[in-house]
């Protein structure tokens, strides 16, 4: 009897000492903005779909790399269809470098609630036009949320390839750059609105 109760006694330990850490992993993981996830299927592998980005400086538009990136792409594009960037800032503002919007918060550290994973091939390059997903340094490489980056000058090759791509800019390249000299202005630039075309 003393011995069922010790073997009883020891799994409740073992049950208590699992919850606890469980809720320390998740509470360290930075909470629902970690959650591994999966979007709904927008767009399919290879399917050509182009992203509308109306912002407050212009009209720019994004061909989303299904057939390289077809996990990236269409994460990209169901965020896209949700309304999520509807609203947004480019919260960042690197001239020579990068412009990157896509956070809620407009702090840098907001997400859509989970992650996906798609790691890009040793060889990527990010050309000037090319738009690819934030990750923060501990991540994986691949890891995004939805914040993302377009490039828009030389340092953005010097990137090493652990950001996975979304596709290029391919009309509206002038209204990205014109958006790369607005750092530190009062007002921020905006994605008014964001559509999804595809076919």
């Amino acid at each position: 009897m003393k011995n069922r109760e010790k073997v009883i006694g020891l799994v409740v330990a073992s049950v208590i000492l699992a919850i606890a850490v469980v809720a320390i992993v998740i509470g360290r993981s930075g909470g629902s903005d970690d959650i591994v996830g999966k979007p709904a299927e927008v767009v399919k592998q290879g399917e050509p779909a182009t992203v509308t980005m109306e912002t407050s400086e212009g009209t720019f538009k994004i061909d989303l790399d299904t057939e390289q990136n077809p996990i990236t792409a269409n994460n990209f594009a169901s965020l896209t269809e949700k309304g999520f960037y509807d609203g947004l800032d480019f919260h960042r503002i690197v001239p020579g470098f990068v412009i990157q919007g896509g956070d809620p918060t407009g702090t840098g550290n907001g997400g859509p609630g989970y992650k996906v994973v798609e790691a890009p091939p040793a060889d990527t390059k990010y050309e000037v036009g090319v738009v690819a997903m934030a990750k923060t340094g501990p991540e994986a490489p691949g890891t995004s949320g939805s914040q993302f980056f377009v490039v828009i000058g030389p340092q953005g090759q010097t990137l090493t390839p652990d950001y996975a791509v979304v596709g290029k800019v391919s009309e509206g390249m002038d209204v990205v750059q014109k958006i790369g000299k607005l750092d530190g202005a009062a007002q921020p630039p905006t994605i008014d609105k964001a559509t999804l075309q595809k076919g």
